[in-house]
């Protein structure tokens, strides 16, 4: 089992760290940053004073080995737009990002597993064919068109709801709601699955033959069972919600993460992209490392022999 970890932690390393050679080559193909940072009409010796404040005038591999050396002692450098601390600058936005991330996956979960039981109790009936339409909605309509929906029908026609920006619960509504629709569907299906596999076990049949309630075999027997493999896809969900959201916070003018790395990479602010895509994939990397130690203990056939 140390030889599995330790080979897990490797392929981890070597992940990072051509992650962290594939973001600071393609921020770079952006354009040159000191070219916004002057003011309009400023001389090429303004531009170039600009390069040299940045380190932007040295050879790239002296650029990226002192954002390999930063990375290593947990320093992510200044933004050059901001002017302050990338680290401080992404704390700052991380909480917008989570609670947008924790709205939408209660969407998701509130919609998505009702549905998925009552498609799988009733299979093959009305109620199962509309869970089907909802599915194929859900992970056919791209985000950006459902909150643009919203926006035209909430905000414009109806003006129940703010259309941008943050600051009440109202202003999560539609963000949320975008977001969430697309794992709301995928947990409808892999609830749906995960409940017609139990239902056709052998315990709940021998629950119906004791006599029990319908509604408690369903509840008690079949749905506590059936929810394991849909918890372990929520939690992945959510991390992914956060690195995903985007286009939604481009939207909705949100000021989580994503709408950050939009205007960064609008800006060519290095510092700041470089920081949210390796923070970002590091997050997927941990996880991936985690699930992957677990299954190794829970399952001993995927350990090295």
């Amino acid at each position: 089992m140390k030889r599995y970890i330790l080979k897990r932690v490797g392929y981890a390393l070597i992940s990072l760290v051509l992650l962290s050679v594939t973001i600071f080559l393609f921020v770079r193909v952006t354009g040159d940053p000191a070219v916004l940072l002057v003011e309009p009409g400023a001389s090429q010796a303004d531009i170039d004073a600009i390069r040299t404040q940045f380190g932007l005038d040295r050879p790239l591999w002296v650029q990226y080995g002192h954002f390999a050396v930063s990375l290593l002692r947990g320093d992510l450098g200044h933004s050059f737009y901001y002017r302050m601390p990338v680290l401080e600058l992404y704390l700052s936005r991380l909480p917008n990002s989570l609670l947008l991330a924790a709205a939408a996956m209660a969407f998701s979960l509130v919609i998505g597993i009702p549905t998925g039981i009552i498609a799988a109790v009733r299979v093959n009936r009305w109620w199962d064919s509309a869970g089907k339409v909802f599915a194929l909605l859900g992970l056919s309509l791209p985000s950006f068109w459902v909150g643009l929906l919203l926006i035209l029908f909430f905000s414009v026609y109806l003006g129940w709801l703010p259309s941008s920006g943050s600051g009440s619960a109202a202003h999560v509504v539609m963000p949320a709601f975008a977001l969430g629709w697309y794992f709301a569907a995928a947990h409808m299906r892999l609830t749906r699955s995960s409940m017609l596999d139990v239902l056709g076990s052998e315990y709940v049949k021998l629950a119906r033959l004791k006599g029990l309630p319908e509604a408690l075999v369903i509840g008690k027997h079949a749905f506590k069972n059936a929810l394991i493999p849909v918890l372990t896809l929520a939690g992945i969900n959510l991390v992914i919600m956060v690195n995903v959201a985007v286009v939604v916070e481009t939207v909705f003018a949100w000021p989580g993460l994503g709408r950050l790395a939009i205007h960064s990479i609008y800006n060519r602010d290095y510092p700041v992209v470089q920081c949210v895509v390796f923070l970002s994939a590091l997050v997927f990397i941990v996880i991936n490392f985690a699930i992957e130690i677990a299954y190794g203990f829970l399952d001993p056939r995927i350990r090295p022999r």
